[in-house]
């Protein structure tokens, strides 16, 4: 996958300051997906987001606009190679008609909102081995009868 110029200036400043985007969510008070997602172009900042990151990660104002403007986002029309974001497209291409019978079960007809949504990573210590905790809290919005 060929990450955006943005993205790649962002993550090495991010290294070179030895931060985390948990030291990055302390800082900018939003959650470190939602950072994360500013990172990869997949949301955007507001003016005042982004100068607080850029002045963090000691970059220049040249770079406001990239991190203010509207994405495109998404992935593009392919499967994903990376193992881990694969192992995502593996469990909704399992588990996704499951899901959906299940949230239909309990709510009706409709879908999880993906702009009215949070979330969140946890580490899960285990004796068998860690796990990955994710914890996704979406607004549930039924379709409309017309």
């Amino acid at each position: 996958m060929s990450l955006p110029e943005i993205t790649q200036t962002l993550l090495s400043a991010k290294k070179q300051k030895g931060l985390t985007f948990a030291d990055l969510e302390k800082i900018l008070g939003r959650d470190e997906v939602w950072i994360a997602a500013v990172f990869y172009r997949q949301t955007s900042a507001s003016e005042a987001e982004a100068k607080l990151l850029l002045e963090t990660l000691e970059l220049g104002p040249i770079y406001m606009k990239d991190l203010t403007e509207y994405p495109v986002k998404g992935l593009g029309p392919v499967v994903p190679t990376d193992p881990l974001i694969y192992r995502f497209y593996e469990i909704m291409q399992v588990y996704g008609l499951p899901i959906k019978d299940v949230i239909q079960e309990k709510f009706g007809d409709g879908i999880m909102s993906a702009i009215d949504f949070t979330l969140d990573i946890e580490k899960e210590e285990d004796p068998k081995g860690d796990r990955v905790k994710i914890i996704m809290s979406g607004k549930f919005l039924p379709y409309k009868k017309w």
